[in-house]
């Protein structure tokens, strides 16, 4: 063996002990994935990929994402050896509180995590999202002799990930766009928790991939760096197509007793263990978190090449900044979330009360009104851009032939849409939006919550949001998904009650800083609320807000959302004509209504009113905190039914005489 492979066995084995020793001093983890990947990690970080340690934001830098998050002693590893803001106490804090090694990598806590992972294929197609984005601002951007954004985004998935149902989503269409500059490396190791993986799981990944569209190559050994490199090289030379390449690994590797077993997956290898794999491999030391001088001069080196990698791309943007200002000051923008003001200014208002339009109408021609001024929105749906509106009028489709486009065709793909939007959130420079049927919200929840919990700035767009739906009857009415998402910590959820509130919710989501916003939209017209005779639409901001009222105090409350705020509203003025005064808020967001004072909330909800109805065609889970003890619920407490919208209202209660009568009723009149 050369000096220069001794020294690549020692540097990779750091890696390895570093994770071993992380999982067992936490009593907890897996340190299985780690020893057998260790090879990639250290091929990645030190000869191929692009990337600063001192400055993990720098825009052209290459992505590595561990999508087998639970690997996580992995990553943290390899970005303590190569330099980043992770100090070696940190990974001896692993799973700990307030610990910057948590027990999965998590987006915006440790330096050098692209994203959050451990949920499987969620990595896998946050990747995709990544080379989405990374397609179209490249596309928007570069220039002749000046391309800015040209990079690889590198991924390692597990047998996990590719059981995983997103990851046949994310794979077909990464194929479909020829997303070249996707790299991914599956851990072929054969082993899963239960054992080994032909218990359940037999597929030819091979030709799975190929007939995607991918650039299938293999690796027969993941420690043969020389066959290891050059298949990277063969990958990062592909043209036209994303590459899987086919890692034989060994979980655990070097451990005497549990390499190739599932034993080393998710359980610390044991003391003794630890001990007897320290020297079956040779180490160093059997002392805990060790790294050698000379691994520690050669990552050092290594760093100082990597910082040279970012300071000749910044002489190459200020080369391009001096022949296209324009353009190098909005890619900066849009990556720095500055969007200005001028996009405010072409709000539609909408004046005409007698007017009718469905909220899914009135989302798609705000979007068409701001695209132009908001070059990083895009977006679509998973194949139901003309329901949901999301289609962007004076641009193209976003596709192999043309990645500048901002028309985005996810496919029938929900689960899918929703990652592959968080990728390109994370990613940076975009704001993604995708729409599907409220109903669908459960085919894409799991991704949406790590969007919430990663605070992410992405747009979910819902439309046919209860039993108006009609004749499409329960499978398509949604019942209970409204309250679901309100249950999300972090997303804000939207369902205005005409045009103006839903011109008001855009505005909202596009100024939210703090993470996803989800927009439930109508399929049926709805009347324009006047805004000179009712309070300004304006207020949705403040998530609930006095629609209508009368002079005095209040003998009832009416709480509504969406398309039921226009019966409260008739109900009301009927009310009033039998000398009830009855006050009408708008309720479009619980989230942004907490945020308000206790003196605003109060002003809306008078505490000594105790008289109140909530109207909202969806379960009244939730609402009990705004509705107090003496109040009466027209909700929706089963699932709906086949039949014109008009007559599911009706059968189901929600129209003002039912408002009406259910208020005399709780009012004893």
């Amino acid at each position: 063996m050369t000096e220069k492979s001794n020294l690549e066995n020692l540097c990779i084995n750091t890696i390895r002990f570093l994770a071993v020793d992380g999982v067992q001093k936490a009593n907890s983890g897996h340190p299985g994935m780690p020893m057998g990947c260790a090879p990639i990690a250290y091929s990645l970080f030190t000869k191929q990929m692009k990337h600063n340690p001192v400055n993990p934001n720098w825009i052209n830098r290459d992505r590595f994402v561990l999508s087998a998050g639970h690997g996580s002693m992995l990553l943290y590893s390899i970005l303590h050896l190569a330099g980043y803001n992770l100090p070696l106490d940190e990974l001896k804090r692993f799973r700990q509180w307030n610990s910057l090694t948590p027990g999965h990598p998590e987006y915006k806590h440790t330096p050098g995590v692209e994203t959050t992972t451990g949920p499987l294929g969620q990595g896998f197609t946050n990747a995709v999202g990544m080379a989405i984005a990374q397609n179209y601002l490249a596309s928007v951007f570069n220039k002749e002799k000046f391309k800015l954004i040209d990079h690889h985004i590198y991924v390692i998935v597990s047998d996990g990930d590719m059981m995983e149902g997103i990851s046949h989503e994310a794979a077909s269409l990464a194929g479909h766009l020829n997303l070249n500059k996707l790299i991914v490396f599956y851990d072929y190791n054969g082993i899963s928790i239960d054992g080994e993986t032909k218990l359940s799981y037999s597929d030819d990944v091979y030709k799975r991939f190929d007939a995607y569209g991918w650039n299938v190559l293999s690796v027969e050994d993941v420690n043969n760096l020389a066959e290891l490199n050059n298949q990277i090289e063969i990958a990062k030379a592909e043209q036209f197509k994303p590459t899987i390449i086919i890692t034989k690994t060994h979980i655990g590797f070097g451990s005497p007793n549990k390499q190739d077993k599932s034993s080393s997956h998710g359980s610390p290898l044991g003391v003794d263990e630890v001990k007897a794999t320290k020297k079956n491999l040779n180490w160093v030391s059997e002392e805990e978190f060790v790294v050698p001088a000379e691994v520690s001069e050669f990552f050092s080196k290594a760093k100082l090449s990597s910082e040279e990698a970012e300071q000749k791309w910044n002489k190459l943007f200020d080369e391009y900044s001096a022949k296209y200002e324009k353009e190098a000051k909005q890619l900066l923008a849009m990556k720095n979330s500055d969007y200005g003001d001028e996009w405010k200014n072409f709000i539609p208002v909408y004046n005409d009360a007698s007017r009718k339009i469905s909220t899914r109408s009135a989302s798609g021609q705000v979007l068409n009104a701001i695209a132009p001024y908001i070059p990083a929105l895009i977006g679509g749906s998973a194949d139901l851009a003309p329901s949901n509106n999301t289609y962007l009028k004076e641009y193209k489709p976003f596709s192999a032939e043309n990645y500048g486009g901002r028309n985005f065709h996810f496919g029938v793909r929900e689960h899918g849409m929703a990652s592959i939007m968080n990728g390109m959130a994370v990613y940076g420079g975009v704001i993604p939006y995708g729409g599907t049927f409220l109903v669908f919200a459960d085919y894409n929840r799991p991704a949406l919550r790590l969007a919430a919990m990663m605070k992410i700035k992405v747009v979910f767009i819902f439309t046919h949001d209860s039993i108006g739906v009609g004749e499409d009857g329960p499978t398509h009415q949604p019942v209970e998904q409204i309250a679901s998402l309100r249950s999300i910590p972090n997303l804000v959820v939207l369902r205005p009650a005409d045009a103006n509130e839903t011109a008001a919710a855009w505005k909202t989501a596009i100024e939210h800083k703090d993470g996803p916003v989800a927009l439930i939209l109508t399929r049926q017209d709805l009347l324009v609320l006047d805004q000179e005779k009712f309070a300004k639409a304006e207020n949705v901001g403040k998530g609930a807000y006095i629609l209508k009222d009368s002079k005095g105090k209040p003998d009832i409350i009416l709480l509504a959302s969406g398309s039921e705020v226009q019966h409260a509203i008739s109900a009301s003025d009927r009310l009033f004509e039998e000398g009830i005064i009855a006050r009408v808020v708008s309720f479009p967001s619980w989230e942004l209504f907490e945020n308000q004072t206790k003196e605003y909330k109060d002003s809306i909800l008078l505490p000594d009113v105790k008289k109140r109805i909530v109207v909202e065609a969806g379960i009244k889970m939730g609402w009990e905190k705004y509705a107090g003890e003496n109040s009466v619920f027209i909700t929706m407490e089963n699932y709906g039914a086949s039949a014109p919208i008009n007559v599911l209202m009706d059968k189901f209660g929600f129209t003002a005489d039912n408002i009406v009568l259910k208020a005399k009723e709780l009012l004893g009149k």
